[in-house]
């Protein structure tokens, strides 16, 4: 059985009793049913984990004591951003929770022309602190000791203007260079995703005017959860660790 792996965002040291965040703390009494004595893995997001043991465990509280670091990382070596348009239903959900698991860096929600969702104020806060929750689960399950961040929700104009430097690259079916036409990029690979319906011709226009490079994953059109996940495949096929 793979030992359970739980985040938690505060300094660690060896030989430290704590208490499990509350959503660790209810995955791991009710969901795992783990009990005193059960090994497990504790990280913070600052690199490396601590093998720990459960010492107590009753309904609303489970504690633990960390044992020895170890400074194990599985990070990609390629930095890839992604900057996902806001999808429907759970395709957004399945869309981070898969780039994680793909070695992504980093996670800009932005909101596009033809996006079906519209989300701004407290409904738009509660949404990104949803999917940072995704992401940490997807750390835990997949072994990252390394949290990426998803941002606030941005409009693809405002954040074109602060995008990142480094390959910024635009998916397109109609564009004549493919990934494996690509030098390996030496700095931050910015990957933009459009929504269901595909971004605007103005979105693209402002894109490609900000230096986004067109690039094509074959001659098929590719919907929103799928291109972002191919690309990220090929990508550490291409540079990466795969």
């Amino acid at each position: 059985m793979p030992i359970s792996r739980f985040y938690c965002p505060q300094r660690l040291s060896p030989g430290q009793a704590l208490d499990l965040p509350p959503d660790a703390a209810h995955h791991a009494a009710k969901v795992l049913r783990c009990e005193p004595g059960a090994g497990i893995v504790l990280f913070n997001g600052d690199g490396g984990e601590y093998e720990a043991v459960i010492t107590y465990v009753d309904k609303n509280r489970v504690s633990a004591k960390t044992l020895v670091f170890n400074s194990r990382e599985c990070e990609s070596p390629i930095e890839v951003r992604l900057v996902q348009a806001i999808s429907s239903g759970e395709r957004m959900d399945f869309t981070l929770q898969k780039a994680v698991e793909l070695g992504v860096s980093h996670i800009q929600p932005v909101s596009s022309e033809r996006s079906i969702v519209k989300l701004s104020g407290e409904r738009a806060e509660k949404r990104v602190q949803h999917w940072q929750n995704i992401v940490i689960s997807a750390c835990e399950q997949s072994g990252r000791n390394r949290v990426p961040g998803v941002a606030p929700i941005s409009s693809i104009p405002n954040w074109l203007g602060n995008a990142p430097p480094g390959l910024r690259l635009l998916l397109s079916p109609a564009a004549e260079l493919s990934l494996s036409g690509l030098d390996k990029p030496q700095d931050v690979v910015t990957l933009l995703i459009g929504p269901e319906g595909g971004l605007s011709p103005n979105e693209i226009e402002m894109a490609l005017g900000c230096g986004f490079v067109p690039t094509r994953l074959g001659s098929r059109v590719l919907r929103t959860e799928t291109a972002a996940l191919a690309a990220l495949a090929a990508m550490q096929a291409l540079w990466g660790d795969f």
